[in-house]
């Protein structure tokens, strides 16, 4: 993720940074397993390890935003190596946002799972779509890392596929609560709980756009897939 530079302690300090989101994401994508692994065996174990692991990415994401800072503060830089810590910035903030979906959704199954957890309902498709969801936030962390243009760009992309399987998880809620008003509860629940998911896929989407960003220096955040082909040129 870093090239070397002049100054080996700024080499260092920025190496330092790199294995802290490392961690981080790394810690994240265990909460992101466990989440989809309490989801689909309905794993009251798997939502605690989710939880437990809150605090260490909230800790870290405020310890590697102020490392930033003083980096930014002590050396000035620009151009690339500018772009790459305001790129990072956005990585953590959105790691930590993914961290808190992840929690989210193992609160929720962990409720789920005490109220009863109807077998009759299609978890199989919100299964589905943590599993994208979860892959596309190692697929932006790993073409984050090589700055890997083409690879973030298919990151971007599978944010509307996740988005496609989560509007259909919400049509066969609405049929199921037609058929059964019994449902209608355990159904409004799994709505917020697929809620959380595509948040995650939106997180993946926005460390791929901040991916892009320090490779070629655009900013495609508001940029139509019809559009970004020349926003890249």
């Amino acid at each position: 993720m870093m090239e070397r530079h002049l100054s080996s302690q700024f080499d260092e300090e920025l190496n330092h940074i790199s294995s802290s989101v490392l961690e981080m994401g790394g810690l994240v994508e265990t909460q992101l397993r466990q989440a989809m692994r309490a989801l689909h065996q309905l794993d009251t174990q798997a939502t605690q390890v989710v939880l437990d692991l809150e605090e260490r990415v909230n800790r870290l994401e405020v310890e590697i935003d102020a490392e930033i800072t003083s980096v930014m503060c002590r050396r000035q830089p620009t151009a690339r190596d500018l772009r790459l810590l305001v790129g990072v910035s956005r990585v953590i903030v959105n790691l930590e946002r993914a961290g808190d979906e992840a929690a989210r959704v193992a609160r929720m199954t962990r409720d789920f799972v005490a109220a009863g957890a109807p077998r009759v309902l299609p978890l199989d498709d919100l299964v589905h779509a943590a599993t994208l969801a979860a892959g596309s936030i190692r697929a932006a962390l790993d073409a984050f890392a090589r700055l890997d243009v083409p690879a973030l760009l298919q990151v971007i992309d599978t944010d509307d596929r996740i988005d496609v399987v989560y509007e259909g998880f919400l049509r066969k809620l609405i049929t199921f609560m037609m058929e059964d008003p019994r449902l209608i509860t355990p159904c409004l629940n799994l709505t917020f709980l697929a809620k959380a998911i595509e948040r995650i896929g939106d997180h993946a989407k926005n460390i791929a756009e901040a991916g892009v960003y320090v490779a070629v220096g655009k900013d495609i955040r508001h940029v139509s897939p019809q559009e970004r082909e020349s926003a890249l040129k």
